[in-house]
């Protein structure tokens, strides 16, 4: 009997954060005995997604700024209508030769519109396919809310006319997506909760740092981690402290970071084993991003976080509010990020006790599979 087979496609515009829980999603699936094939149209990351995945690479596109409004190539050029139709005849190409029974679009409907040049060509693809293939919408728990006039309408036609299932990573006794999404009850019977996409516990750190300052992919937070090297300056330096700036920072903060960095500050652009270096925190600095969350949940150190809202970002404000609502987390506004705000934030938190357990269910990659494979058969 041969393993049924995952058509899987990720575009991620700005930050890691899609194409990180995704692969997490694909690992899951294949060591679920799943065929997996992952498509992506963003610039590569450094392990994502996994090496025992299969994966297609279409010639990546991102954000042209930060409001998402339009897509540029990988040398920051427009993306022109030639390139955009060659990106769309390689999706389809991959989608006839891989023949899938399942087809997962992250994120879309609820976002990515810009992807309507290829996604709703390929859905019409799916429809036209003998046997047509399941297709599910993957999603994270909360919405961008702010969304223009119509739009929510043309999310719940689209799932209600084409979409088999909307995967909702996420636990409804911490967000239900009818808090970001007002339309949510017409789709309702279409809506499979997995719980969040966390990793899974990691081993003990091979480093131990007692402060680390993290900005996610690293194309936006270079303030968050110039104020954390600035408190290492100001704060005890028998304190450990390791920068991750992310592998999307331009060279030059890169460099201007590094040459004013105090002695007792390690500064590095991505470590793999994040997750094991929480565990040996004692106060993690961060955005408010899914993964980044989902990473602070495994470990008990006590978090700082700083969420994004540039261009009217609202996503991460309801999740660190909700975290801080929990006990979880403290909040710092990501404007006005100076020296003595964040330094007293440090402050607070190396004197307080550890944080409580966490009751939320963090094993949304291993319930992806799992719901998928009960819809199948």
């Amino acid at each position: 009997m041969t393993a049924p087979r995952i058509f899987f496609y990720v575009q991620h515009l700005l930050g890691i954060g899609h194409i990180a829980r995704a692969s997490r999603i694909a690992d899951a699936m294949a060591s679920d005995g799943f065929d997996v094939t992952v498509v992506t149209g963003g610039l590569p990351v450094p392990g994502f997604p996994g090496d025992n995945i299969r994966t297609i690479e279409l010639p990546p596109v991102v954000a042209s700024n930060v409001g998402f409004s339009g897509l540029a190539d990988a040398n920051g050029q427009a993306a022109g209508e030639e390139f955009l139709s060659r990106r769309r005849d390689l999706l389809l190409q991959a989608f006839d030769e891989a023949k899938p029974d399942v087809v997962i679009i992250e994120a879309f409907p609820f976002g990515r519109r810009q992807m309507r040049f290829e996604l709703l060509p390929l859905i019409d693809a799916i429809e036209n396919a003998e046997p047509r293939p399941k297709l599910l919408s993957s999603v994270r728990d909360i919405l961008q809310e702010n969304r223009k006039a119509g739009r929510d309408e043309e999310t719940v036609k689209l799932i209600k006319d084409h979409f088999d299932a909307v995967l909702i990573h996420g636990d409804p006794n911490f967000v239900r997506l009818e808090d970001t999404f007002p339309l949510t009850s017409e789709i309702a019977a279409r809506l499979r909760y997995t719980g969040l996409v966390a990793p899974p516990p990691a081993p003990e750190p091979a480093e131990v740092f007692d402060i680390i300052a993290s900005a996610g992919g690293g194309a936006v937070g270079l303030e968050l981690i110039r104020a954390a090297r600035d408190a290492a300056a100001s704060l005890p330096s028998y304190l450990s402290w390791l920068l991750i700036t992310g592998p999307n920072l331009p060279e030059a903060d890169f460099s201007a970071l590094s040459d004013d960095a105090p002695a007792n500050v390690t500064l590095v652009r991505f470590r793999k084993d994040f997750p094991s270096l929480l565990r040996g925190a004692k106060v993690s600095i961060s955005q408010a991003g899914y993964n980044t969350v989902g990473d602070l949940l495994r470990s008990d150190c006590r978090s700082i976080l700083i969420p994004f809202v540039a261009a009217g970002e609202t996503e991460q404000t309801v999740r660190a509010e909700r975290l801080k609502a929990l006990g979880l987390a403290d909040i710092l506004p990501e404007k006005g990020l100076t020296l003595e705000v964040v330094k007293t934030a440090i402050e607070k938190a190396l004197a307080a006790p550890r944080r409580p357990a966490v009751s939320l269910d963090l094993d949304g990659a291993k319930k992806t599979a799992a719901i998928i494979r009960s819809m199948i058969g």
